[in-house]
């Protein structure tokens, strides 16, 4: 039926997610269990109880998608079920949807972390749960994601995300927990290049790469490609000059980085209401990029803030979930990425905000969300 066709683009690929509930005790099958809940996410539902509420009033939509023979499952049951889902298979499924997606590699990947405020509980001493997302950055879409404990595991959470994105050909970018030659030799191992921001957590490294620019600088700029950039809005003007390294033979005989092609410095200088700070930043990059278009990749990787963390907090209100048992923080977090994925869809100049609305006020435009259609 019409239906069939229409979830396959979301759901196809978790149809192979495994049911956490006894098989005789099974009332409200898994795929009716999703459906609910990714409608209602997108649907501007921000708990479980409002899904079922949601769901409740709109079972004839529903019902073009899976049969609801036993109407909409409670809300207590929505919870069970998502706090039991096998995190791990369904972020893989999640994943594998995405590069259909896609229709191909992504050309930027960008890799940053972001903590669910409230996903912890004093009463049993659970830390908050802290995601890292794998970002598309010029398609703007959620790739995949990996869940640790804490910001300060993020490192271990890296090389398994990037394991799960297909990075032939992408330029992938890191903050500078991810300046790690380990992460460098996968990335470059799995067919990508990285850029990768340097600080002081390679000492010996930031210091080479800092005298380099210094002393280029001082005797002239010989070797240094540079380009600027300015921004100014509400009173605040950014001036941002980039400076890149090719020759960098000496650099990596010294410290041996894989396969590394060039280093970088951005020098910014922010005038805002007369006041002027400055600050520069290092990178490293594996492709030879000239000034410019290091420039350019720099600010695709901070898209991931804007694009994906800032409308997690203000469209999803992220911070404020109080999802906390199981898999139930880790798998709620999957659904409100793919939710994402599927709102910036539309090539209308609506914002996300405006879009999941429209989905609440019409299953027409949510029909054309899930079928792809919009």
């Amino acid at each position: 039926m019409e239906g069939e066709e229409a979830v396959r683009g979301v759901l196809w690929h978790l149809s192979g997610l495994e049911d956490p509930r006894q098989a005789c005790k099974v009332v409200y099958p898994l795929r009716e269990v999703l459906l609910v809940v990714l409608c209602g996410t997108l649907s501007g539902c921000d708990d479980f109880v409002e899904m079922a509420a949601w769901g409740r009033q709109h079972l004839g939509f529903l019902r073009g998608f899976a049969p609801f023979t036993r109407g909409v499952p409670s809300h207590d049951t929505l919870n069970d079920v998502i706090n039991a889902l096998d995190a791990d298979l369904f972020e893989e499924c999640f994943a594998a949807w995405v590069d259909e997606v896609c229709g191909g590699a992504p050309e930027i990947v960008a890799l940053d972390g972001k903590t669910m405020r409230r996903s912890g509980s004093r009463r049993t001493g659970a830390r908050p749960l802290h995601v890292v997302s794998a970002w598309a950055s010029r398609q703007r879409l959620v790739l995949a994601q990996e869940a640790v404990a804490d910001k300060s595991n993020e490192i271990t959470a890296l090389p398994r995300l990037l394991e799960r994105v297909a990075l032939p050909g992408c330029l992938v970018t890191i903050d500078a927990i991810g300046c790690q030659r380990e992460l460098a030799e996968q990335i470059v191992g799995q067919g990508a290049d990285y850029v990768l921001a340097l600080k002081a957590n390679q000492r010996g490294l930031h210091a080479s790469v800092r005298r380099a620019f210094e002393e280029r600088r001082l005797h002239g700029d010989f070797g240094l490609v540079v380009a600027q950039t300015t921004d100014g809005d509400h009173g605040r003007i950014e001036v941002r000059r980039h400076y890149v390294l090719h020759d960098v033979a000496w650099l990596k005989g010294r410290h041996d980085w894989p396969q590394l092609a060039a280093v970088a410095l951005i020098e910014a200088s922010v005038e805002c209401n007369g006041a002027l700070s400055q600050s520069r930043r290092y990178y490293l990059s594996s492709r030879p990029l000239d000034a410019a278009a290091f420039g350019a990749v720099v600010r695709g990787h901070w898209g991931i803030e804007n694009a994906l963390h800032w409308v997690l907090d203000v469209v999803f209100g992220d911070d404020h979930a109080r999802v906390r048992s199981r898999f139930g923080p880790r798998n709620m977090a999957l659904v409100k990425r793919m939710a994402i994925n599927l709102l910036k869809a539309p090539q209308d100049r609506n914002s996300l905000k405006v879009r999941r609305k429209m989905a609440a006020w019409s299953t027409d435009y949510l029909g054309a969300l899930i079928h792809g259609k919009t």
